[in-house]
């Protein structure tokens, strides 16, 4: 029978193929060569180790604000499906994607896909039915073989380069940037935000002919404590505000957008006002989201090791508080005594917790690793350290708000699951000793 709602839909896209990642993109062009699929507006492919969701999020928030229409794939989602696919900055109804699922599947004939593929094909196909300006999809993993490089990018974006999907992408940072160089296109401009590219994007780009913008050389930025200024090629943006995302990488993923844009110019013009404001609204829950309460609430999506170093630095420079609490839920494959070993010095009680996820690790592996770290002497504890374990991430919470006291910090990080479990009944407000309340 065919499925009559989305998770009817999303259960029979987890069946339908053997392989939860399969890295080729023949199956997926057969199916988008049958329906025709095809966007209008000028698309922006965004790929990147991390700052991918914040770059997506930066450019659909400018370009709200210049009165552009706008479509936008990013993933994975905290806690609803539908939060992948956005329309005019809101996500659509679940409704609405059911006659793009219907479509796929018809089209597919004997092809079987992926639930990643099948669900990106269906989200495109629900973009594409709208009169949209711009168009942002994000690459979900490497580049080269990921279902979104089906479509053409007029303009590809690539952020920063980090050794994570070993299994898939390489084991350095030169294979995974051939990965990522994937997106590229021949004759068209590739945005590239990390500021010590491997010279595997460079090669790839000379190789097709791309037009590739480099931070530093092609487009820069410079400011203070108030503001802060981006000079391009050709244009120069300056008295504008701080990203509203909180992190100290935030400015890197803004100076990309800002070529983006730049390259976009005459099809889609931006107004200095437009960048200001979209800057300063910008929203992306689970990014160093901090919550106020009592205690604070801190939540990270951070997953791997450059993400991690990068959260550390960012609590650090939060201010003192007594003691950290951490609720850590993380898949199996992650470099977890790296993570682990970065995070040491700033967590004074860790809950590890499960997750309702065949690949993720159980807090029962994660506190033997721990322990494991902590005998071998490779940790910077700050004091005894105790380990909690829980089954789910809203019962870790739970249990690290009751342990707390009014001036903590509670950190929520790794897997976007564990973040997403301690969201799905809205954003916790924290009361010490008591438990959270959703909003």
């Amino acid at each position: 029978m065919m499925p009559t709602n989305l998770e009817e839909w999303l259960a029979h896209c987890e069946r339908l193929h053997p392989k939860t990642i399969d890295m080729t993109l023949e199956r997926v062009i057969a199916v988008r060569d049958r329906l025709g699929l095809r966007f209008e507006a000028p698309v922006v492919i965004v790929a990147g180790t991390n700052g991918k969701g914040s770059t997506c999020a930066m450019l659909e928030s400018i370009a709200l604000q210049n009165g552009y229409k706008v479509g936008l794939y990013i993933k994975p989602h905290l806690v609803h499906f539908q939060e992948r696919c956005r329309v005019g900055g809101v996500p659509v109804e679940a409704a609405s994607l059911l006659p793009h699922f219907e479509a796929i599947e018809a089209a597919r004939g004997d092809l079987t896909l992926s639930y990643f593929e099948f669900t990106t094909l269906a989200i495109m196909l629900r973009l594409a039915a709208e009169p949209l300006d711009l168009v942002i999809l994000e690459v979900g993993l490497g580049g080269r073989l990921d279902a979104v490089n089906v479509i053409d990018a007029d303009c590809a974006v690539i952020t920063s380069i980090d050794i994570d999907h070993t299994e898939y992408l390489g084991t350095d940072r030169e294979a995974i940037g051939r990965e990522k160089a994937g997106i590229m296109r021949a004759g068209r401009p590739v945005v590239v935000s990390d500021p010590m590219p491997p010279a595997s994007l460079a090669a790839r780009a000379a190789e097709i002919g791309a037009d590739m913008r480099l931070l530093g050389r092609d487009f820069t930025y410079s400011g203070d404590r108030q503001q802060w200024q981006w000079t391009g090629r050709t244009r120069r943006f300056s008295g504008l505000a701080y990203p509203a995302l909180r992190g100290v990488n935030q400015l890197l993923n803004a100076a990309g957008v800002l070529a983006v844009f730049e390259l976009l110019y005459q099809r889609l013009p931006i107004s200095a006002q437009a960048v200001r404001v979209g800057l300063a609204m910008v929203e992306l829950p689970g990014r160093f989201q901090v919550v106020a309460g009592q205690p604070a609430l801190v939540l990270d999506v951070a997953h791997n090791p450059h993400a991690v170093s990068a959260l550390a630095q960012n609590l650090d420079q939060m201010g003192f508080f007594p003691r950290t609490h951490a609720v850590f839920g993380a898949m199996a494959d992650k470099d977890l005594a790296a993570i682990m070993q970065r995070m040491s010095h700033l967590v004074d009680n860790w809950h590890f917790c499960d997750l309702d996820m065949p690949r993720a690790a159980k807090a029962s592996a994660l506190a033997e690793q721990f322990e494991q770290l902590r005998a071998s002497g490779s940790l910077k504890l700050l004091a005894p350290v105790a380990l909690f374990q829980h089954p789910n991430p809203q019962a870790a919470l739970a249990a690290a708000a009751a342990a707390s006291d009014p001036a903590d910090r509670i950190l929520v990080f790794g897997s976007f699951y564990t973040v997403g479990g301690v969201l799905k009944d809205g954003v916790p407000r924290l009361q010490a000793g008591q438990p959270p309340k959703a909003e």
